[in-house]
């Protein structure tokens, strides 16, 4: 069984995590890493705090302690206008202090925030596909899918 724990951006709190327990559900997006067989619990679910992330100082720790051997940052940190300007920092804390693997993503960027923000400068500048790589890999229908 793997253990995983999902971060959402704080401007999103209220989030019933419907897009994520969905994609979880159907492997998809940064979930496809599972098999489907696999059985995956989520064992910690909560926001970065806001800007800039003081939950990510100890809710990491916490979902360690309740088992957990990947962190999720959800995709709405990358979709999010602007995006979350602290990402890459919170990948490399997490890995660092806790020695726990991240994954940027939850589930795929739907089509109308590739449509749009694929338009905008960001998009390029700050390299986000090569972060992003795995929400991208889905097809068109997909991503459609989870708009």
């Amino acid at each position: 069984m793997k253990k995983i724990g999902i971060i959402i951006c704080d401007r999103y709190r209220s989030c019933g995590g419907g897009k994520c327990f969905r994609a979880l559900r159907e492997r998809h997006g940064g979930f496809a890493r599972y098999a489907p067989d696999e059985t995956v619990e989520i064992v910690g679910y909560s926001s970065c705090g806001g800007c800039p992330g003081g939950n990510i100082e100890y809710v990491p720790e916490e979902m360690k302690k309740n088992g957990a051997k990947v962190i999720h940052l959800a995709t709405g940190l990358v979709v999010g206008y602007p995006p979350c300007p602290h990402l890459r920092r919170f990948k490399e804390f997490i890995e660092t202090a806790y020695g726990i693997p991240v994954v940027v993503g939850t589930h795929p960027i739907p089509q109308k925030y590739m449509d749009l923000h694929g338009k905008l400068p960001f998009w390029r500048e700050e390299h986000m596909e090569e972060l992003v790589q795995p929400l991208m890999a889905e097809s068109a229908e997909i991503q459609a899918a989870y708009n």
